[in-house]
């Protein structure tokens, strides 16, 4: 996922490591986004290796670039590479099980503005599914269990089937609009179609208190 989302944001613009790491918590949110320098530079030389991205000059790091406790240095800028181009293109039409997932889901939400409409359907459908099989679970352990359990514990299984029960919903009103050939609403508070604060979804693998 982390390969898909680096040469996802390579296609948009040649960056040094300091931006991806930016522009990966701004993408795809704080819960996957928590990426570290000794997972990130792996991977970026591991795409380098495969061709699918090279080395641009290095440019001067300024101080707020350059991480605590780590010496100043040139940044290295990552550029993509027709290669990579042709490998995020295989990586964005994939639609198995691994996209289902929070963390595979995520990602491949954030860039689907680049994948096309049936690849989309069945990646929401197949959320869908397992989002579906999560709350039946969810709804077992309440129906069963329920006596057994201590005040906080139930209160946790709520807050869980409360969020799969919100993100089916969000669920089936994209799979509505994407049969339909409708894109989502803008979700900002104040423009046409919006949602407020409170109806927003929860974002994948998250619920609603967990939201900043």
């Amino acid at each position: 996922m982390l390969e898909l989302a680096v040469l996802g944001l390579l296609q948009e613009a040649p960056m040094h490591g300091y931006e991806l790491r930016k522009e990966l918590t701004a993408k795809l949110g704080a819960i996957r986004a928590a990426i570290s320098y000794g997972s990130l530079y792996p991977t970026l030389r591991r795409l380098q290796a495969a061709g699918w991205i090279t080395e641009a000059a290095e440019t001067p790091a300024t101080a707020e670039e350059v991480p605590a406790l780590t010496s100043r240095r040139g940044r290295v800028v990552y550029t993509i590479t027709a290669e990579g181009k042709e490998r995020f293109a295989q990586l964005i039409a994939q639609a198995g099980p691994e996209t289902y997932d929070d963390t595979g889901f995520g990602v491949h939400f954030a860039f689907f503005a680049r994948t096309d409409q049936a690849t989309r359907l069945r990646i929401l459908e197949g959320r869908r599914r397992k989002i579906e099989e999560r709350r039946e679970g969810l709804r077992d352990v309440l129906g069963r269990a329920a006596e057994r359990l201590d005040a906080y514990t139930l209160e946790l299984q709520r807050h869980g089937l409360d969020a799969c029960e919100r993100e089916v919903r969000w669920l089936e009103e994209l799979i509505a609009n994407e049969r339909s050939g409708r894109a989502p609403a803008d979700p900002r508070p104040g423009t046409a179609g919006g949602r407020g604060d409170n109806d927003s979804p929860p974002t994948p693998g998250t619920s609603r208190t967990e939201r900043p």
